[in-house]
């Protein structure tokens, strides 16, 4: 099991980068997060919802997701409670406080899930959230020390030096747990280190002394492009030279599947810009409205700030607008939640599609594959482009078509869009068409080949970094 002292330690591309190795080694390896908290999501091949850490750390081994290896995602409707799913389906929202008292209820799915895992192969990789020594939460806790415990997992701490104190860090973290608990860490990791390690070396000894736990590496800080988990993300804070073609993404409170734009921002003749308010727009060749957990407030988030006047503006202008499932729904007149699923009662739209959503009780989860249907206007060059990917809404919104438009607003509920090259190389040849420039030169990147790449690299990253005979040591002795 993989546990660090903090969240965004670098846990998730460990635990990646070691279903790397085992797989290269010829095992059968499998990731496992008992409970994961994103809005980030995923669904499988048979219609069930996922975190997307453990689908990259899949990918990673090599094999197929499936929802075993996350049996619980918590994705945040709000600052105080979340949407429940268990076993890839919504059991329900909950407060923080009553999800709480409830989570022991779900040790069975738990284990369950683990179990079917273990069966299944060789090593199972475990990844934690946040750290183990949150001492106010540790009652009733399933994924870290709880879920090492029922999985009779020896557990391996890692530590970010990139934001200093790594050395306070892990030695408090051992501090606080139980004795048990600390018997069950068998080796520490120092995560993202830049510099000469040498200078490292006296530190290491010292700290060896003091927690009495081996030290199996130092991994360097490695600029790698892998999915990212959640809103920790460092792309949002990226400020990009403009490139040929500017694309604006507006960054709501609980955007969500984020990483439907990854391929745009891969290709050279394209920036992709996350922006909060209107004074950072710019004027765009294109805007997009992504996927958002709560399609009401963030609707209302923009209107209050001034970004839906800008994006009216935008559209008035005749540039295009594509919204992408939540961002599709706020496209239309009216959006209705009779059963208070987000926000309840009713409010208007932006009035850019002729189209009314209403929430209903049953989540739409779906994967999907085809081609796209035709639509006219600026954006027309995707019509018919091949596409591979999923759906994940709780509206209806009258519609069958997997891409509409109304002159040059578009929406869409498909997640993956530009994920097959040729869409995403026809989406910007279309943008650099309408601004006058040469397309030919455009081409994108083969998205799957490039991923299997950066799992090959951060495989060699730990080859390199830690002493893999104590990790495999570590694996064969267990608890």
């Amino acid at each position: 099991m993989i546990q660090g002292t903090t969240s965004n330690a670098g846990k998730s591309l460990i635990a990646a980068g070691l279903c790397r190795v085992f797989r290269q080694d010829g095992y059968r390896v499998a990731p496992f997060k008992s409970q994961n908290m994103a809005l980030n999501s995923y669904i499988t091949r048979d219609g069930l919802e996922m975190g997307r850490a453990q689908v990259m750390q899949a990918e990673a081994a090599g094999i197929e997701p499936q929802v075993d290896m996350n049996p619980i995602l918590l994705k945040p409707t709000s600052d105080q409670g979340s949407q429940v799913i268990v076993n890839g389906e919504v059991r329900g929202v909950m407060r923080a406080a009553d999800y709480y008292q409830y989570k022991p209820q779900l040790i069975p799915d738990i284990l369950s899930a683990y179990n079917r895992l273990a069966a299944q192969n060789d090593i199972v990789v475990i990844e934690g959230a946040g750290s183990p020594a949150e001492i106010n939460l540790k009652e009733n806790d399933i994924v870290n020390m709880g879920m090492a415990k029922m999985a009779r997992a020896p557990v391996i701490l890692v530590g970010d030096i990139d934001r200093g104190g790594v050395f306070a860090a892990l030695a408090g973290t051992l501090l606080l747990l139980e004795k048990e608990e600390k018997k069950m860490v068998k080796g520490t990791i120092i995560n993202k280190f830049r510099g000469d390690v040498k200078i490292l070396e006296p530190g290491l000894e010292m700290l060896e002394d003091i927690i009495h736990i081996p030290t199996l590496g130092v991994v360097p800080y490695l600029h790698l492009d892998v999915d990212d988990e959640d809103s920790l993300t460092e792309r949002f804070s990226r400020r990009d030279t403009v490139a040929a073609i500017d694309i604006v993404v507006i960054r709501f409170p609980r955007i969500s599947n984020f990483t439907d734009f990854n391929p745009l921002e891969y290709m050279d003749q394209v920036s992709v810009r996350y922006i909060t308010s209107p004074g950072q727009v710019g004027d765009p060749d294109l805007i997009i409205l992504p996927g958002t957990k709560n399609t009401m407030d963030d609707l209302l988030w923009m209107r209050q700030n001034g970004l839906e006047a800008t994006v009216q503006k935008h559209a008035a202008a005749g540039k295009p607008v594509l919204g992408i499932c939540g961002g599709f729904q706020m496209l239309g007149r009216t959006i209705r939640d009779p059963l208070g699923v987000e926000h309840g009662g009713e409010i208007s739209g932006m009035g850019l599609l002729p189209l009314k959503t209403e929430f209903a009780g049953e989540k739409t989860r779906i994967r999907t594959q085809g081609v796209l249907d035709p639509v006219d206007g600026p954006l027309s060059g995707l019509s018919g482009q091949p596409y591979d990917g999923y759906e994940i809404h709780m509206g209806l919104t009258g519609t069958d078509r997997n891409l509409i438009n109304c002159r040059n607003v578009y929406g869409t509920y498909l997640h993956g869009l530009f994920d097959r090259p040729e869409t995403a190389q026809a989406l910007v040849r279309a943008l650099m068409r309408e601004k006058g420039l040469d397309p030919a030169s455009v081409k994108a990147l083969d998205i799957a080949a490039y991923k299997q790449q950066q799992y090959d690299i951060l495989a060699d990253g730990l080859r390199r970094s830690l002493n893999m005979d104590a990790v495999y040591k570590i694996v064969e002795e267990g608890l």
